[in-house]
């Protein structure tokens, strides 16, 4: 019989550790993508729930399909509405990643004030703290006690607002919906528009979904809006910031660096710009990378997955836009 949870993946290497995770009665198998969507229809007409990306094509033709699962908080890669449209939801990690994105955002934060990219090319170059020089010593900043601007106070934004608030920041946030006053004081954010939040914080980090609301949002104008001293830290979607924009804004000096674990174009070309950039810190989109992030995301969506197959509705459902 064919699995009634089909994870679609390049290779199978996860698969032992997904089935090491998944809960009592999962039944998963490894599909792989490379085949054509007659292929793999073929083996998932009984499959119940996909775990990993789908197209709306596959998915007309899985007549027992209810839900595409994925471990991540973005589903940017899939086409939401359109699986809507033929009744099928999608269902994102449910916050599980949070905890290493915020400390991967704040680790961004002090690597830009204290220049940390820097200070180790320094030591590997063997010139140890000299290499580093005296203008830059000037320039390295304490992250404590700045004004922290959070874009989008959704699962990660609200645990780089708990993490922040024992370094002593002033913590802002602008987001679509406003959180409950409760959880405002709890994290002792205090909810602005977002032109307040560009003009009055230090740091700006995003933590918004990719949604043709949210692309391009920081741009030109965005970063005119900001201190020159401030800094901006992107851990969701690169195409969240309009990339030549930014690389004109730090060429200006419109803001003072930035901390990016996501870039427009994934691998980002070896000759772009923002990599020769003194005052940014780049990773290579790993801010969920750790043993704890996949452990908690990749159970959630297996008992998410198994809640479906067993009768009951998902949690953590993604409305299309």
């Amino acid at each position: 019989m064919s699995p009634r949870i089909a994870y679609v993946a390049p290779d199978d290497r996860e698969m032992e550790e997904i089935r090491e995770l998944a809960p009592a009665g999962a039944d998963a198998q490894w599909i792989d993508p490379s085949q054509g969507v007659e292929e793999m229809a073929a083996l998932m007409q009984d499959t119940v729930v996909i775990f990993g990306d789908a197209s709306v094509e596959l998915a007309r033709r899985c007549p027992n399909l209810k839900l595409v699962q994925v471990a991540s908080a973005g589903t940017d890669r899939l086409d939401v509405a359109g699986l809507a449209e033929i009744g099928i939801l999608v269902s994102n990690g449910g916050g599980q990643n949070a905890a290493s994105v915020s400390e991967h955002a704040i680790v961004l934060m002090v690597s830009v004030y204290r220049k940390l990219h820097l200070q180790l090319a320094s030591l590997k170059a063997g010139t140890w703290s000299e290499g580093f020089g005296e203008e830059r010593r000037r320039a390295s900043r304490e992250l404590s006690m700045q004004t922290v601007g959070i874009v989008g106070l959704g699962h990660i934004g609200q645990n780089v607002a708990q993490r922040l608030k024992g370094w002593g920041s002033r913590l802002l946030y602008c987001d679509a919906v406003a959180r409950p006053s409760d959880l405002e004081e709890r994290l002792g954010v205090t909810r602005v528009s977002q032109g307040e939040l560009l003009a009055e914080s230090d740091v700006v980090t995003l933590h918004v979904p990719l949604l043709d609301s949210t692309r391009g949002m920081i741009s030109d104008a965005e970063l005119d809006a900001m201190k020159p001293t401030a800094i901006l830290i992107n851990t969701c979607r690169g195409p969240v910031v309009d990339e030549a924009a930014l690389i004109r804004g730090l060429r200006a000096g419109k803001i003072a660096g930035a901390g990016l674990d996501v870039l427009e174009e994934e691998p980002t070309p070896s000759d772009n710009p923002l990599l020769d950039m003194e005052n940014v810190a780049a990773t290579p989109h790993m801010a969920s990378f750790t043993q704890e992030s996949w452990d908690k995301s990749r159970r959630f969506a297996l008992e998410n997955a198994v809640r479906v197959v067993n009768g009951e509705e998902p949690l953590s459902v993604v409305s299309p836009e």
